[in-house]
Parts: structure tokens; C-alpha cells; sequence
């Protein structure tokens, strides 16, 4: 097995620590599996979790050579390394359960995206296994699930979908899976916390389910039940270097997207076309916001967000009549939409509010945009002081508006905000500045907090800056 393969199976599985005998003494039931509803929960849904054992084809390298990788010897030999390789299997393991009686499989995306077998192991009633080798029918990165099929000689059981949005912090729940091979292991804990955001690697999740149920490298894509044996998560991903720290997709995400995956084979998302940031409080209430929002910080040229007149600067505080917390809730909301449907986003623009219709396209399947450098830095006139209380020692005038000349690299501009030389400022106090004389006119009005609209290689931001104290 690769270490990349081994890393990426370690990183997204979930590893969490044994709840032990401090459990079962709080558990509100005594020994006996007459008495302990975890026995039963076990019992009836173990026979619809799977294991799943996954295998694919990799290059490896066995080059004669014992300094293959120092420059100097590639420089003589070149390509002739590639000739010393050979094909070797890379295998992992995983979870899964079963979502329809003939054969439908809910797993993490994870465990079998670029798997070239796929084999799945179903516990029958009578203790034995009987393996079926399966099919992807679809997958979907951003929730990191996917739907397998298996061609069953008789009808399976099937595990009930829970309410992940009814579910409370100290709820007990209930992990069955496949850790380290075990098949069938059973552990059980209590939700630890809700909408927990993890970025790292190809994890980019911002709505997982915390728990603290014990599980290990195997369990990904097994199910996480509630007391009622309803599925409420998906086991996905770990905090490797902590115990106890385990997360899960909410089940409510898989129902969302399983009927596009099985139809599809991946699912469709609404698309703006922008970048986006969370605003700072500070910022939030110059402007006079409540309740979240975000700040457009770029907008990709003719996608649906600049066909339907949003700036970078841009204020959102509403989408289609309602509320959202930050940029992460706001994405998954325009994710949720369909293609061709319209959002209806509020914005605060110069300090006035207006409703803007927007087409949404397909969000492309890397989510992602090309952007360019747009930043003008060619100065027409003397420069100014007049920002220097706040960290910026000296601004001039471009064609594009005021450039920062020069930060303070001691003051909180440069070192907590990243000011930095050439930075544009469009905007001080909501007021839009083109001259010097601008600038001055809306300094007379400025107190100890300013918010200033940045502009850099395309990209807009909004900043606070306070001012320093006299010494």
C-alpha cells in the first residue's frame, strides 16, 4: 500500500477513543442484553452494515539505482528511471449500509472513488458472509459520500434514515463498522457537538456531526444510529493527533443527494460565480449588519453573479428572504438550489439595501474559477499622510483609485490586517475614493475605527483598522 494510499485511508477515517466502563455506569439501564438497548440496536442493524474491500493498480517504482532521487544522477540517466517500475495492488478497507433491498449501498466517497474492485461482505441472518462485488453509481466530493450497488440473490435489510437535524449535543449514539478489519464492531458514545467545520486535505466540510464514539481506520462509511437505531451520520473523518474527536456527515446531507447520485452519478449545485469572505464584527456593525452576512470579494466575469449586476464589495444579507450565518451556511444554501433556479440576494451597497435576482448556472465540479491580477499601480499625483494614525504611512493615487505606498510594518496594518504596498483602497466609510481630495473629505468624518474596501490582484476585502494610540 502506497503512503499517500495510507495516509488518505489513516486522515479520513475515523479514529475516536473507547467510552470504557465510565459509560455503562451512566447508561440508565443495568447489565443483561434484556435491559441494555445497545445489544438490540446491534443486533437489528448490524445485518444491514457492510464491509466493503477496495483494490486498485499502482506504479512503483524499483529502480537498480541507490540514489535515484538526487538530481545529479537524473541529470545523466533521465527518463530511464520510468523503466524500473512495476504494478503493484494498493487495498484498503472501509464501511457501508445498506439503504435499499436491492442492493443500494451508502458509503463515504473516499473509500471507493478510483477503485478498480470494489467487493462487498453481507453478515446473513445466520451468522455467515456472502460477498458480491460491486459497482460505483455515484460520488460526490463535497459531501464526501457515495452510492455503491451490489446484485443480491434475495431481498437485504435495510437500515432506517434518521433526523440528523433533530439529534442534541449528549445524545447517545451508536458506531458500527469494520476498524482495522474487525468486521462488525459496535461502539457507542454520545454527540459531542453539531456543524463542526473541518478543511484539511481533501476534507472540506463545514456541517459535521462531532462524536466521541470509539472508532478506527476501517469504520469510514459505516453508520452512526441514535437510540432508536436510526441512522443519523456517515463516519468519515478524524483529528488524527487527538482521542475522542471523530466526525460524521449528517444524514440528512445523504438524502439530500442520494437520489442525484443514483440517477446521475453526481449531483448538480446552483452556482454564482463569486468569491466570498465572512465579515468581521467590527465591520458588521459600522455597517450596520445583524445576523451574518458575507462581503463578495471577487466576481468571475459573465457568470450568473456579474450577468445579474453583483460587485465585489457587495454586502449579502439575505438570500431569497432569509438569514444566514456566515459564507460557509450562505454556499451551502446556493449549493442546495438548483441550476436555472433564481436566488434573490439583498445587498448593501454604499450603505443602500436592493434585491438582486440571479440566475444560478452548474457549479463546475472543481467549484473553482480562474482569476486574474487586476490591480493598477501606476501613480498620476503626490501622495498622502493622511492614514498614517491608523498604520498606512503614505498613499498616492493610481488610475484605479488610492494606493497604499508604504505600511508601518510595526503597526496592526501590516502585521494583524496584511496591508500591504499596492493594495488599492476603494472605499474608506462605505464613501467610494478616486483623489486625494476624497480621501480628505471623508477622513473628517473618520473616528478610532475605519473600514477601508481593499482591493488586491482582484480580489476585495473588507478591513477595520484602529487607531493607534498617542504616544
Amino acid at each position: 500500500m502506497s503512503k499517500r494510499f495510507l495516509a488518505l485511508t489513516l486522515t479520513l477515517a475515523l479514529i475516536l477513543v473507547s467510552a470504557g466502563s465510565s459509560f455503562a455506569a451512566i447508561l440508565p439501564f443495568t447489565s443483561g442484553s434484556n435491559n441494555n438497548p445497545i445489544v438490540s440496536i446491534f443486533k437489528r442493524a448490524s445485518v444491514a452494515v457492510v464491509n466493503i474491500d477496495v483494490e486498485k493498480t499502482a506504479r512503483r517504482s524499483i529502480s537498480p539505482f541507490p540514489f535515484d532521487d538526487d538530481p545529479f544522477f537524473k541529470r545523466f540517466f533521465g527518463d530511464a528511471f520510468k523503466d524500473f517500475t512495476r504494478s503493484v495492488p494498493m487495498k484498503g478497507r472501509g464501511s457501508g449500509f445498506i439503504v435499499s433491498k436491492d442492493g443500494l449501498i451508502l458509503t463515504n466517497n473516499h473509500v471507493v472513488s478510483g477503485m478498480e474492485k470494489i467487493t462487498v461482505s453481507v453478515l446473513l441472518a445466520d451468522g455467515s458472509k456472502k460477498t458480491y462485488p460491486a459497482t460505483i453509481k455515484g460520488g460526490d466530493s463535497d459531501y464526501d459520500l457515495a452510492v455503491i450497488k451490489i446484485e443480491p440473490d434475495e431481498a437485504l435489510p435495510v437500515l432506517e434514515l434518521g433526523d440528523s437535524d433533530a439529534v442534541e449535543v449528549g445524545e447517545f449514539v451508536v458506531a458500527i463498522g469494520n476498524p482495522y478489519g474487525f468486521e462488525h464492531s459496535v461502539t457507542a458514545g454520545v454527540i459531542s457537538a453539531k456543524n463542526r467545520s473541518i478543511h484539511a486535505q481533501d476534507v472540506n466540510f463545514d456541517d459535521f456531526l462531532q462524536t466521541d464514539a470509539a472508532i478506527n481506520p476501517g469504520n469510514s462509511g459505516g453508520p452512526l444510529l441514535d437510540m432508536n437505531g436510526k441512522v443519523v451520520g456517515i463516519n468519515t473523518a478524524i483529528i488524527p493527533y487527538a482521542q475522542g474527536l471523530g466526525f460524521a456527515v449528517p444524514v440528512n446531507k445523504a438524502k439530500e443527494i442520494m437520489g442525484q447520485l443514483v440517477e446521475k452519478g453526481k449531483v448538480s449545485r446552483g452556482w454564482l460565480g463569486v468569491y466570498m469572505e465572512d465579515i468581521a464584527p467590527e465591520v458588521a456593525k459600522m455597517y450596520g449588519v445583524k445576523d451574518g452576512g458575507i462581503v463578495i470579494a471577487k466576481v468571475v466575469p459573465n457568470e450568473p453573479a456579474d450577468k445579474a449586476g453583483v460587485k465585489a464589495g457587495d454586502i449579502v444579507v439575505e438570500l431569497n428572504g432569509e438569514k444566514f450565518k456566515n459564507a460557509a451556511e450562505f454556499r451551502q444554501k446556493i449549493g442546495a438550489l438548483p441550476p436555472n433556479s433564481t436566488a434573490r440576494l439583498k445587498v448593501l451597497r454604499n450603505g443602500k439595501t436592493q434585491t438582486l435576482p440571479v440566475k444560478l448556472g452548474e457549479r463546475p465540479s472543481d467549484g473553482n474559477a480562474t482569476t486574474t491580477d487586476s490591480t493598477n499601480t501606476e501613480k498620476v499625483t503626490s501622495g498622502s499622510d493622511a492614514l498614517k494614525d491608523y498604520g498606512i504611512n503614505k498613499v498616492s493615487v493610481s488610475e484605479k483609485g488610492i494606493v497604499i505606498d508604504e505600511v508601518d510594518e510595526n503597526s496592526p496594518a501590516s502585521y494583524e490586517k496584511g496591508l500591504r504596498k499596492g493594495d488599492l483602497i476603494l472605499q474608506l466609510n462605505m464613501q467610494d475614493l478616486k483623489t486625494l481630495d476624497d480621501l480628505t473629505n471623508a477622513m473628517k468624518s473618520a473616528e478610532d475605527i475605519i473600514v477601508l474596501q481593499i482591493e488586491r490582484e482582484g480580489y476585495t476585502h473588507l478591513q477595520f483598522l484602529t487607531k493607534a494610540e498617542k504616544k
